[in-house]
């Protein structure tokens, strides 16, 4: 049974939007879903560019609001936010795991255009790095 994951920040526009990203493509049987306490309007534009460049397609998701999967269970439940400077979201579902794999927020960036395209690219591959050991450690079937 493929195992279910909720990946949580608070805008749900970059660093959760990525890690799915990158879950889905490890493997495309895991059920992967992410979420925000206070979700965007859309997902940012440089996150989307970013994964494309790793040839993932993240432009079609959009920002979703924890509350839609308060009702559900899942396994794993990992939040991405960076403690230092934010209150990473709570999630008050059936959980079987919970992590927290932090991640300075690229949208946060400031600087020319190129500048905070390395950030997003920068941040992207912590969040490759990071959530593959994860994937390796505790989802490989």
């Amino acid at each position: 049974m493929p195992k279910k994951i909720l990946i949580l920040c608070t805008g749900n526009s970059c660093r959760s939007q990525m890690a799915e990203g990158f879950l889905k493509v490890f493997n495309p049987d895991l059920e992967v879903y992410s979420a925000g306490t206070n979700p965007s309007n859309e997902v940012h534009p440089k996150a989307i560019e970013a994964m494309q460049e790793m040839n993932i397609d993240i432009s079609g998701n959009h920002p979703k609001n924890v509350s839609e999967f308060l009702e559900q269970s899942f396994d794993y439940v990992i939040t991405v936010c960076d403690s230092a400077k934010e209150t990473c979201p709570y999630f008050s579902g059936e959980v079987k795991h919970r992590l927290h794999i932090g991640f300075e927020d690229p949208a946060e960036a400031t600087g020319t255009d190129e500048e905070i395209m390395a950030e997003f690219r920068h941040i992207r591959d912590e969040i490759l790095v990071d959530f593959f050991k994860f994937y390796q450690n505790n989802l490989r079937m």
